[in-house]
């Protein structure tokens, strides 16, 4: 992938269990209509030559009416693999400067068994190049995208296992940070400064927030705690994390 040999960073890996039909997970995350639902790093993506492999695309993060990341992708796709797996890969570029993002690739892998699919993704790319780009990628951007890439992965689990719809799952993780801060500053209030614990509030709210991290999630919220996000050591695991032959086949849009 672009930059492998001066990256400063791993590539962001994100692996996850779906019990769920293949041909349901595959339409869920080919379909752009439906992958731009659930995949919180887009706000749209659009085919611009319909379905022809490989297929470009042009996709956006932002609100319909306002400032947004742009740029542009191509993108291909196996679906008869010899093992039953399939498998896709892209390569996209940023038409901003702006875009922490500038241009990459990555690939979604489909494995199947143990009554399901395992869904994994891996991909790179290549940031900012003015001073302390690489840092601020390193240390802020990169986790980020990680996190979100595995919050993503988990909604669209909600929607293929249970059929909590995107919105709906967004809906459910919004209530449930607002509970848990609400809490904390509830706990506040009553045991510190002149409370129980004589302490100021605003570090016991803190202190109950930061314990609250460790309390499971709801079962219909999405979590990037429930997946996997470095790759496994076994061979099947470092087969998974490898590149396909596929995302050769693909020039930078």
């Amino acid at each position: 992938m672009p930059g492998q040999s001066r990256r400063r960073a791993a590539p962001i890996y994100v692996e996850l269990p779906i019990r769920a039909e293949l041909e349901r997970v595959w339409e869920l995350t080919q379909d752009p209509a439906q992958h731009q639902r659930w995949d919180a790093r887009f706000s749209r993506i659009e085919y611009v030559d319909g379905a022809a492999e490989p297929v470009r695309f042009r996709y956006w993060l932002g609100w319909s009416r306002g400032p947004a990341l742009t740029g542009t992708g191509v993108t291909t796709a196996q679906r008869e693999r010899a093992d039953g797996s399939r498998v896709s890969a892209l390569r996209f570029a940023s038409d901003s400067g702006w875009s922490p993002l500038q241009e990459g690739a990555g690939y979604w892998r489909y494995l199947v068994g143990g009554g399901g699919v395992t869904f994994i993704t891996g991909y790179d790319y290549r940031t900012w190049r003015w001073p302390g780009g690489g840092w601020c990628d390193r240390w802020v951007v990169r986790p980020w995208v990680g996190w979100l890439t595995a919050w993503s992965f988990d909604r669209l689990r909600l929607w293929a296992e249970r059929g909590v719809a995107p919105e709906r799952a967004l809906v459910h993780g919004l209530a449930e940070v607002a509970a848990r801060v609400g809490a904390a500053a509830a706990s506040g209030a009553v045991l510190g400064d002149g409370g129980l614990l004589g302490v100021p509030g605003s570090l016991v709210a803190l202190l109950v927030l930061l314990l609250s991290l460790f309390v499971p999630p709801s079962p219909v919220t999405p979590a990037a705690r429930r997946c996997r996000r470095r790759a496994r050591r076994d061979s099947v695991g470092r087969a998974a994390a490898r590149p396909p032959r596929l995302l050769n086949s693909l020039e930078l849009p």
